[in-house]
């Protein structure tokens, strides 16, 4: 199976040295390529990516708002934030707004490849730190559904604030690696999260992990 990608960049240079590396693995391709958040709604409405790469600063309609728009769709796709600097409050939002992750400009080609799988299997790129550090600066805001966990799912959703994966979580609380699959489920359901990385947006808005 082939994964479709679409790019949405203002710049051509960097939306043709996207294309460069990913048409390059025979499990990509690129179906269609956008300047700016409007273009990026057209092109993924028509071409139906299974992921969209995308820059967060661009004119008229930017990442942010394109990102909520494109995951209303019926058949949304995954996106991936692609952008300068991790610190960047624009990031924060777009991973608030549902984006999948992000990846910087001077990540090599193997991670970006890497990544586009990952997202389209529905994993999250989750990196704590960079989370940590954009929430620190965030007042913190009631999260509806956070006092229902229960304190197993509290401790599951601590360790995905760190950045743990299910089968290191599995060996941390001595369970095994399915029990925790339950228990995220359960977590992201009463959280009402797309996925982990809104999970610990989250966690940390609502003042139930504090960044340190």
């Amino acid at each position: 199976m082939t994964l479709r990608v679409v790019l949405a960049d203002d710049e051509a240079l960097i939306r043709t040295g996207l294309r460069i590396i990913i048409d390059a693995e025979p499990d990509l391709q690129v179906v269609g390529e956008a300047a700016d958040g409007a273009e990026a709604l057209t092109v993924t409405r028509r071409e139906r990516p299974d992921v969209v790469l995308m820059d967060v600063r661009m004119p008229g309609l930017d990442g942010i708002a394109a990102t909520a728009r494109l995951l209303a769709l019926p058949h949304p796709p995954k996106v991936i934030v692609v952008t300068t600097f991790d610190n960047d409050d624009y990031v924060y939002d777009a991973l608030r707004a549902g984006a999948s992750g992000f990846l910087l400009k001077r990540t090599r080609p193997d991670d970006l490849t890497q990544a586009v799988r990952l997202v389209a299997a529905g994993e999250s790129l989750l990196f704590p730190a960079a989370i940590r550090r954009l929430a620190a600066a965030r007042p913190r805001t009631p999260v509806p559904g956070v006092d229902r966990l229960t304190d197993r799912e509290g401790e599951v959703l601590t360790l995905m604030a760190q950045g743990l994966s299910n089968g290191e979580i599995a060996a941390r609380l001595v369970v095994s690696a399915e029990t925790v699959k339950t228990h995220v489920g359960n977590v992201l359901a009463k959280l009402g999260a797309r996925d982990r990385t809104q999970a610990v947006i989250a966690a940390y808005e609502s003042g139930f992990v504090r960044p340190r």
